[in-house]
């Protein structure tokens, strides 16, 4: 017997990583709002790795903090070691990691729903999703309770009809043994939308004490740490290290000699897994002439002794991951707690979306994270704030917000999805962006901040000191602008020992900075004036100065992307009426409708030439306009 549980304004189903930021932006925007989980205890849950951030997408969370969301700040709270990553090149692909408690960071997440005002954090598989006559959506419980919400926020992870694999073992499961969502796919292929199916996997966890670290290197936190929230006071320091070993010949023998027991190779995965992120057996058949692979050894919390093993995930039988493990240099007795496995499920087609995440044919429905073809922790957080902050302000009758890819990776990351589609679970990298240079993590507050504040999730807190430090970095550009270095001994001692010219005379310190081999730190020793400020204003202040020649390009860029940004194109316009579009550019249009004719010149199949066309197109539609108008 079904029965009306409560209504609400923003509903999410599914509290990961994608659910948890598009609730918390959704109740802090002043929406009822309710988050859904199928267990209590998968709140938050880091099913693979225990870190956050990394390449590109250390990128991610700085610009959800920016914004207003929660990773970095929980990352904070809970990080082991903290590691800022390529930093032997430009500042562009800086990227900041860190190993988090993984218990810690689901708890610590679950409390913060918790206590968060409009917000109700609630156990409940959700099978069935539909709209009434009345505009309003339902979603039906496995219990049959019935809930009445304005809009809908689908953020299932890996959950959706999944499928665990070790070897020839295959069962119904989501991650860590938790039950998958096995109805509500159904309900959403009958509301219409083109569901595919996907596949990931994870490592094994390894007992601590069995392992010999004396046959492992071993790797470090960084000595200075950087947090990743602007407003973490004091992060404190490194509590762990990690480890990095190597798999060799008599591992490689003993997964090709049992390729066949794969489920991936025996056919009976249907799912489409990630590129950048293979299994150990995909790697070796794939990359045959190669004599070793790297693997890391990382803790996944102070209160476990799991050892989470980055770069050897695995669908092969438990007994085979057993030998192969084994073979690993400070391995020969290791106890697998728990096996590695693949995990197959099913995910949104997000060509259907528009770029506020918004289904294009279901106003009020929003997909986030994995369920929209991504793959990470960090990419699934990102598109859960969006969503969230685009829902909220739907229920409220303001205007959406659109981040393009000229504003930030989170710009880049759903124009990429919506535009581009996926073909296999999406990762972020920096190649991804053609704007790198302007949207490096240091100035990911300069860019989103004022939007953040702009939609109501920057707190006066916040702002007051994002003023300061802008404030900061205007006074210090001035600053070296007007100091002048005179020349001495000791002054060309230091810029010869940095290989470059002595100086003859006088010198604007802004130009000696200019200068690729000179930094601020070597000219501590003789800038007398230099304030007490954030190091990163500091950094911040350099790479624009080193860079600005190539700054100024992308941005000459991105003026010339957002000319083609500003001409809309109609939403309902049939492309198969336009003359002179080819075949292929017409079934693409039709598909992804794109919002303007910067979307358009970015999809798959669509050459110049059809923008060309749509461009004259555009132009007469515009005369007609001003004929009948």
């Amino acid at each position: 017997m079904k029965y009306y549980a409560g209504e609400y304004e923003v509903s999410v189903i599914g509290a990961g990583h994608a659910g948890i930021e598009a609730a918390l932006a959704a109740a802090r925007l002043g929406c009822k709002t309710a988050v859904f989980t199928i267990n209590m205890d998968a709140v938050g849950n880091c099913p693979c790795n225990p870190s956050i951030g990394g390449t590109a997408k250390g990128h991610l969370v700085r610009e959800i903090d920016a914004l207003g969301g929660e990773m970095g700040k929980t990352a904070d709270e809970c990080f082991l070691q903290s590691r800022m990553l390529n930093k032997g090149k430009g500042p562009a692909v800086h990227s900041l990691r860190v190993q988090i408690d993984r218990e810690k960071y689901k708890s610590t997440m679950k409390y913060k729903l918790e206590k968060q005002h409009n917000l109700d954090l609630r156990q409940a598989e959700i099978v069935a999703v539909s709209k009434t006559d009345d505009g309003i959506w339902e979603l039906r419980s496995r219990m049959n309770a019935i809930y009445r919400t304005k809009t809908v926020i689908i953020a299932t992870g890996t959950y959706l009809s999944s499928k665990i694999y070790v070897g020839e073992v295959s069962f119904e499961s989501g991650p860590d043994g938790i039950f998958p969502a096995s109805f509500l796919g159904e309900s959403l292929k009958e509301l219409g939308l083109r569901l595919r199916r996907f596949k990931t996997g994870t490592p094994a966890r390894v007992l601590k004490s069995t392992i010999d670290f004396s046959q492992l290197e071993v790797q470090k936190g960084d000595d200075s740490i950087v947090p990743f929230s602007r407003m973490t006071k004091d992060i404190g320091k490194n509590q762990v290290v990690c480890h990095i070993g190597y798999t060799n010949e008599k591992t490689k023998e003993i997964i090709i000699k049992n390729i066949d027991r794969s489920p991936l190779y025996a056919g009976k995965i249907e799912g489409k897994g990630p590129r950048y992120c293979p299994s150990i057996e995909d790697k070796i058949v794939r990359f045959k002439d190669k004599e070793r692979h790297q693997f890391f050894v990382e803790p996944c919390g102070l209160n476990t002794d799991e050892m989470y093993i980055q770069g050897l995930s695995s669908s092969l039988p438990e007994d085979v991951q057993i030998q192969f493990y084994h073979t690993l240099p400070g391995f020969g007795n290791a106890l697998i707690m728990r096996p590695a496995y693949a995990i197959e499920y099913d995910c949104v087609d997000p060509l259907q979306m528009n770029s506020t995440l918004e289904f294009s044919e279901f106003p009020g429905l929003y997909g986030a994270g994995q369920f929209n073809g991504s793959s990470g922790y960090e990419e699934a957080a990102a598109q859960g704030l969006v969503a969230g902050i685009n829902a909220a302000l739907k229920v409220k009758g303001e205007l959406p917000m659109k981040l393009d890819r000229s504003t930030s990776y989170i710009g880049t990351l759903i124009d990429d999805l919506v535009t581009k589609g996926v073909s296999d679970p999406y990762r972020m990298m920096t190649s991804r962006s053609e704007y790198r240079l302007v949207l490096r993590q240091d100035n990911a507050d300069e860019r989103l901040t004022p939007i953040g504040r702009r939609v109501g999730l920057i707190s006066d807190d916040a702002w007051e000191k994002f003023k300061i430090r802008e404030n900061a970095k205007k006074e210090e550009l001035r600053r070296i602008r007007e100091l002048v270095i005179s020349p001495s001994a000791e002054v060309n001692d230091i810029i010869v020992s940095r290989e470059t010219s002595p100086i003859v005379s006088g010198i604007r310190m802004i130009d000696l900075l200019k200068r690729p081999q000179i930094t601020y730190e070597c000219l501590a020793p003789i800038d007398k004036t230099r304030p007490d400020l954030d190091p990163t204003v500091f950094e911040q202040v350099e790479v624009e100065l080193k860079y600005e020649g190539y700054i100024k390009k992308q941005l000459a860029q991105i003026e010339e992307m957002k000319r083609l940004e500003v001409k809309k194109l109609p939403v309902d316009v049939d492309y198969s009426q336009i003359i002179g579009l080819r075949l292929e550019a017409i079934e693409k249009l039709n598909l992804v409708k794109p919002e303007n004719i910067g979307q358009a010149s970015r999809i798959s199949g669509v050459s110049p030439a059809d923008i060309s066309v749509l461009l004259i197109w555009l132009a007469r539609q515009s005369r007609k306009e001003e004929v009948n108008g």
